[in-house]
Order: structure tokens, then C-alpha cells, then sequence
């Protein structure tokens, strides 16, 4: 089974203008001048199983059990202190540290080994479990060795890129490969917009730093995939442009303070853009927004395509979550949608995310139904009753459809609608019974639409649905 690990042609050229970089002779003077800003971080934990824990075993006596037995802490017979390994870089030489957040969420103790050999204790500045990073201090005796940070976005697909750290706590390790990909997405919580190299990343490099050519920071070494908890050759880093910003508030503040509208969006596919009437998938379309929010004092609307946001094009609701986050609180920036086919400018005060948590509500399992009524598109939906109002938990002010079954191999189907999820607009206007929704399914085949778009809650949570009409009979 393939596990994601904490990480610890031919073409034809017609015009060109960029310069590729040949490949170097050697990374020796690289290598030679960043591994002293480079860091060995072990810390000490309480019931936590060491960062990077494989179920490998070593002949006895042999140079790997040693290996093996440092790094999984060394004391069997206490398991409650365990001790784990990763790595950090220096970004100040006062003694600033940037690492993995998983490297030291759960220590009592965290000690820096710098590269001379030198451990240093060290305290943390402030954490930001959403994006992975942590910020340290260490009180050195003298200035240390320091690097920055580079542009990640400048960073192109196949160029070199250089891993330095302490993979299963041998010490300072360099591997070098290239930016396999771009914009990998992990299911991270907020950021995922990973940089994918084929450096080799072990456990224990979690929290390294992952360098251009010029010796710049353009990513920190977060994750792999392998399926046996060794590289693999597919490797993944956080952008350091979004590092930057992380660090740079935790630097000042001791916490992240990230943007927030009151928003939720998701993807504009082929058919939800017919649906909508609108023309091409350029955007984010608005699924719900927050009672009481910014988005909605501002104007926005379910139903929205938002395509540029503070002036910068919006190309889908990935890039639009990052611009909101990462936008200052307080700010007043102008937002431009479409709806119904016009363009509506907006301006929208940024708030704090933290201070506006979205809360989950747990989805109850689906009851009994009464008077279930089926539909053309493969669904058998009840009205709202009080029982069920009360079940999932719906306000009065919401009417709607339940949906109690889904036919397989329909539209809805695979377009995920369960049971459960509650119908409230079809075509965005509401419909309180089947008869409605049907009508509306009418008036869609006879205008010759492929599609039919259904607004769903699910959880109190809004998205849209476009579900393909049957095709006629006959």
C-alpha cells in the first residue's frame, strides 16, 4: 500500500528566449557552503511514536542496528519518552530556526545540533499546524551561518534543486534531482500547492531545506509517498513563498493571522459552467457564504464566479483560498464576479480566520422516510419534515429536498450526491417538492440543455451539482 510519510519527447523549437541551466559539474561548493546553515533537530517526546518509525530489524551486533536503535530513541524499556528526529535551516544568525511542524508539536525537549557539533536547547517561537512549519530559537555563542529564502514560483519543472539534512539521524546529508512537478496537491488542510522533487527524502529530512542553484530556500522538505517508508524518488516541499509569509507572522506575532471572507468555494467544471449559463471554467465559483461574514456584508452570493480577486485572476478555488489567506486582516479589497453572465464588482474587508473558525457539523445517518417520490435523474427525494429539520439540523428559513436514495450509474451518482444532502435550488432557483424539481427538469429539455444545475446542502455546508439530463427515448 502506498503510504504519504511526514519526510521527515522530441520537441521542435521555433523561438525561445529563456536559457536552460546546464547541468553542474559537481554541487560540492554548494553543498560546502549551505550544509553549516543546515540543523539536526531531536526532541524528546511522551507516547509519540518517533518521527519516521519503521518496522526494520538489523542482525545483532551489525552497524545498522546501532543506527536503527538511535533512531527509534534507544530505550525499549521506556516507551513513554521517545525520542525523534528531523531537520531545520538557520534564517537568522541570531539563532532563528525553521522547521516541520510535526518534527516538534508534541516535545518536551528539543535540542539543535548545529554542524560543528554543537547542541543547543532550544524553545519554539510560535507553530502553524495548517501549512507545517515551526519557528525556533537557539542562543548561540557566536553568529551562525545563515540562508534566505527564494522565489518558489520562479522555480520551473526540471531544474536542479539541492536537499540537505539528517535522514534517519545520520547527520547532515545532500542529495540533488529536480523539481519533478508543480502544484501537487496532498490534501493538506489550507495550502496545497506542493513542489515535488525526485531529490532522495527519508524520514528525518522533515523540516530540511530544499535549494535552488543559486543556494536559495524554495522549499521545505515535508512528505514523501513510498510504499516501504523509504525514498522512492517522490518527494514533496512546501513553496517557500508561502513559508515566507507563515514565518514572517510567527516571527512577529507567535501565531499566524490569516485572511477571511466568509466564503466557501469549489471548482468550476465543463458542466457546472453550462449549468450556470457562463462561458469557460476561468474562476471559483461561490458555494455558500457565511451569515454575518465579510463576503456576504460585501455582496457575494451563492452562485457567484469570482474571477479576480485584489486585481490578480482567479483560476480556480485552490488559487482563491491561498489569495484570501493570505491577504492582510483589515484590508478592503475589490472582488469581481459574474452572475447570471454579468460582471458585479465588489469590495470586501479582510478578516481574521482565526477569529472565524468554520465549524463541521456531523452528518446524522438518514432515517426512515415517508412519501418517497423518485425523480428523472435517478433520485428518490422526501419533502423537509420536522423530524428531519430537527435530524440535520436545517433551518426553518432553508426549504428543500431530501434526498433518501441515488440510483448507481446515474449522473447523481457520480457526481457524489448521497443520501442525505439536502436539494435546495434547481437551475438556482428553490424547489420545495419533487414536482418542482421535475418542472424545472423540464424546462431544461426543452431549452436543449445537456445539463441541470442542483444546489445541494450537505452538513449545513453549500455546492453545486450538474447533473446530465436523460436523453429522450424513442
Amino acid at each position: 500500500m502506498i503510504r504519504f510519510l511526514a519526510a521527515a519527447g522530441t520537441a521542435v523549437l521555433l523561438i525561445s528566449s529563456a536559457q536552460a541551466r546546464p547541468a553542474p559539474d559537481s554541487f560540492s561548493g554548494l553543498a560546502e557552503r549551505l550544509s553549516p546553515a543546515v540543523v539536526n533537530i531531536a526532541t524528546q517526546s511522551v507516547d509519540k511514536a518517533a518521527d519516521g518509525a519503521l518496522d526494520l530489524t538489523a542482525p545483532p551486533g551489525s552497524p545498522l542496528e546501532n543506527i536503527l536503535r538511535k533512531f527509534h530513541g534507544g530505550n525499549s524499556q521506556a516507551p513513554q519518552r521517545v525520542q525523534s528526529l528531523g531537520s531545520g535551516f538557520i534564517i537568522d544568525a541570531a539563532g532563528i530556526i525553521v522547521t516541520n511542524n510535526h518534527v516538534v508539536a508534541d516535545a518536551v525537549e528539543i535540542m539543535v545540533g548545529l554542524s560543528d557539533g554543537t547542541r543547543l536547547a532550544a524553545e519554539v517561537i510560535g507553530r502553524d499546524p495548517k501549512t507545517d512549519i515551526a519557528l525556533l530559537r537557539i542562543k548561540p555563542r557566536h553568529p551562525l551561518i545563515a540562508v534566505g529564502f527564494g522565489d518558489s514560483d520562479g522555480a520551473k519543472v526540471g531544474d536542479w534543486v539541492l536537499a540537505i539534512g539528517n535522514p534517519f539521524g545520520l547527520g547532515g546529508s545532500v542529495t540533488a534531482g529536480i523539481v519533478s512537478a508543480r502544484n501537487r496537491e496532498l490534501a493538506a488542510e489550507i495550502y496545497d500547492d506542493f513542489i515535488q522533487t525526485d531529490a532522495a527524502i527519508n524520514r528525518g529530512n522533515s523540516g530540511g531545506p530544499l535549494f535552488d542553484m543559486d543556494g536559495q530556500v524554495i522549499g521545505v522538505n515535508a512528505a514523501i509517498i513510498s510504499p516501504s517508508g523509504g525514498s522512492i524518488g517522490i518527494g514533496f516541499a512546501i513553496p517557500s513563498n508561502t513559508v515566507a509569509k507563515v514565518v514572517a507572522q510567527l516571527r512577529q506575532y507567535g501565531q499566524t493571522r490569516r485572511g477571511w471572507i466568509g466564503v466557501n468555494v469549489q471548482d468550476l467544471t465543463d458542466d457546472i459552467a453550462e449549468g450556470l449559463l457562463a462561458e469557460g471554467t476561468h474562476g471559483a465559483l461561490v458555494q455558500g457564504v457565511s451569515a454575518g461574514g465579510p463576503a456576504l456584508l460585501g455582496g457575494l452570493r451563492r452562485g457567484d464566479i469570482i474571477v479576480k480577486f485584489d486585481g490578480k485572476d482567479v483560476a480556480d478555488d485552490r488559487v482563491m483560498q491561498r489569495f484570501v489567506i493570505e491577504t492582510q486582516v483589515g484590508r478592503i479589497v475589490a472582488v469581481s464576479v459574474l452572475r447570471h453572465g454579468k460582471p458585479f464588482a465588489l469590495n470586501i474587508k479582510i478578516a481574521s480566520r482565526e477569529e472565524h473558525e468554520n465549524t463541521v457539523v456531523t452528518q446524522a445517518r438518514m432515517p426512515a422516510l415517508p412519501r418517497v417520490q423518485p425523480t428523472s435523474l435517478g433520485l428518490k427525494l422526501s419533502v423537509l419534515t420536522p423530524e428531519m429539520r430537527a435530524r440535520y439540523r436545517v433551518p426553518q428559513a432553508m426549504d428543500g429536498l431530501v434526498v433518501v436514495a441515488v440510483d448507481r450509474g446515474t449522473s447523481a451518482s457520480d457526481n457524489d450526491i448521497r443520501p442525505g444532502d439536502i436539494i435546495v435550488e434547481v437551475g438556482q432557483e428553490p424547489v420545495k417538492t419533487a414536482q418542482d424539481l421535475n418542472a424545472k427538469i423540464s424546462i431544461a429539455k426543452k431549452a436543449q440543455r445537456k445539463v441541470v444545475l442542483l444546489t445541494l446542502s450537505r452538513g449545513g455546508e453549500m455546492s453545486f451539482r450538474a447533473l446530465k439530463l436523460p436523453e429522450r427515448q424513442g
